[in-house]
């Protein structure tokens, strides 16, 4: 059975997805499609943890659903701007798991992944599938994966 490992960038989902569509990502059609016939090696999504009830909530919803959940604390700066992204944390693990999985599936339209999509492919012979909004994903990205996949109405909550 083909062994896949799964890495979502929460952040940048909700808001590509929000703003193109205004309604929210289905994350069980998506767990169906992207783990038919497949086994799951990991499965993480990455989120910035504000404390509040009902993002701990929708983090019990994934975990239900297969995902472990990563966070980082929100940081408010001095100045008003705010820090948390995880580009560093998703690329470390995607590069861990590599070796482990026939494919990795990458949630996220972020340009900056666009490296990480190619070394994977041409180091460790991988299959990688991104999932994006079409308007929202890096040109680069997408030309980088073996596959990309459109976030379209097929993946949103109705």
């Amino acid at each position: 059975m083909i062994k896949v490992a799964i890495f979502v960038d929460i952040q940048n989902v909700y808001y590509t997805v929000r703003e193109a569509y205004g309604k929210n990502f289905d994350y069980n059609m998506f767990w169906a499609k992207a783990t038919a016939n497949r086994s799951v090696v990991n499965a993480f999504c990455y989120a910035i943890d504000r404390g509040d009830q009902k993002q701990r909530e929708f983090q019990n919803i994934l975990r239900a659903i297969g995902f472990n959940v990563k966070l980082k604390p929100f940081i408010q700066r001095s100045d008003g701007s705010a820090k948390g992204d995880w580009d560093v944390g998703i690329a470390l693990d995607a590069m861990e798991y590599a070796e482990q999985a026939d494919v990795i599936v990458l949630v996220s339209g972020d340009g900056d992944f666009d490296l990480l999509v190619n070394k994977i492919r041409t180091k460790y012979g991988k299959r990688v599938e991104v999932y994006g909004v079409p308007q929202f994903t890096a040109a680069t990205l997408t030309h980088e994966a073996s596959q990309f996949i459109a976030i379209d109405k097929t993946f949103l909550l109705h």
